[in-house]
Protein backbone atom coordinates (compact mmCIF):
# COMPACT_ATOMS: atom_id res chain seq x y z
CA UNK A 1 0.00 0.00 0.00
CA UNK A 2 2.56 2.52 0.99
CA UNK A 3 4.27 1.68 -2.57
CA UNK A 4 0.98 2.74 -4.20
CA UNK A 5 0.94 5.73 -2.27
CA UNK A 6 4.78 6.63 -3.59
CA UNK A 7 4.02 6.17 -6.64
CA UNK A 8 0.64 8.52 -6.88
CA UNK A 9 2.73 11.38 -4.92
CA UNK A 10 4.92 10.40 -7.76
CA UNK A 11 2.71 10.97 -10.57
CA UNK A 12 0.84 13.84 -9.06
CA UNK A 13 4.84 15.34 -8.99
CA UNK A 14 4.87 14.57 -12.64
CA UNK A 15 1.82 16.51 -13.88
CA UNK A 16 2.33 19.44 -11.58
CA UNK A 17 5.87 20.06 -13.26
CA UNK A 18 4.23 19.10 -16.72
CA UNK A 19 3.34 22.72 -17.68
CA UNK A 20 6.45 23.65 -17.75
CA UNK A 21 7.56 21.76 -20.59
CA UNK A 22 6.40 24.09 -22.95
CA UNK A 23 8.78 23.75 -25.92
CA UNK A 24 6.69 20.87 -27.21
CA UNK A 25 3.95 23.58 -28.62
CA UNK A 26 6.06 25.89 -29.90
CA UNK A 27 4.42 27.70 -32.99
CA UNK A 28 7.74 27.13 -34.95
CA UNK A 29 7.35 23.44 -34.53
CA UNK A 30 3.96 23.40 -35.05
CA UNK A 31 4.28 25.44 -38.46
CA UNK A 32 7.48 23.11 -39.34
CA UNK A 33 5.62 19.93 -38.81
CA UNK A 34 2.05 21.28 -40.58
CA UNK A 35 4.10 22.73 -43.61
CA UNK A 36 5.76 19.40 -44.67
CA UNK A 37 2.84 17.73 -46.29
CA UNK A 38 1.57 14.17 -46.19
CA UNK A 39 4.92 12.73 -46.71
CA UNK A 40 6.53 14.44 -44.00
CA UNK A 41 3.73 13.88 -41.41
CA UNK A 42 4.16 10.14 -41.93
CA UNK A 43 7.66 10.34 -41.13
CA UNK A 44 7.58 12.27 -38.14
CA UNK A 45 4.92 9.28 -36.74
CA UNK A 46 7.41 6.90 -37.94
CA UNK A 47 10.39 8.96 -36.00
CA UNK A 48 8.38 9.09 -32.81
CA UNK A 49 7.72 5.67 -33.02
CA UNK A 50 11.34 4.58 -33.52
CA UNK A 51 12.51 6.76 -30.57
CA UNK A 52 9.61 5.43 -28.47
CA UNK A 53 10.47 1.73 -28.93
CA UNK A 54 13.96 1.79 -27.44
CA UNK A 55 12.94 3.58 -24.29
CA UNK A 56 10.01 2.08 -24.09
CA UNK A 57 11.84 -1.56 -23.60
CA UNK A 58 14.14 0.27 -21.08
CA UNK A 59 11.80 1.09 -19.31
CA UNK A 60 9.99 -2.02 -18.66
CA UNK A 61 13.48 -4.15 -18.55
CA UNK A 62 13.90 -2.02 -15.19
CA UNK A 63 10.84 -2.37 -13.85
CA UNK A 64 10.60 -5.61 -15.08
CA UNK A 65 13.65 -6.62 -13.23
CA UNK A 66 12.76 -4.80 -10.23
CA UNK A 67 9.31 -6.68 -9.93
CA UNK A 68 11.29 -9.97 -10.48
CA UNK A 69 13.63 -9.38 -7.36
CA UNK A 70 11.11 -7.77 -5.42
CA UNK A 71 11.25 -10.84 -2.66
CA UNK A 72 14.88 -11.10 -2.40
CA UNK A 73 16.36 -10.61 1.17
CA UNK A 74 19.27 -8.95 0.99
Amino acid sequence: MRWLALMMIGAAMLLACAPHAAAQGCAMCYQNAAATGPQGREALRHGILILLLPTLSMFIGIFGLLYSRRNTSR
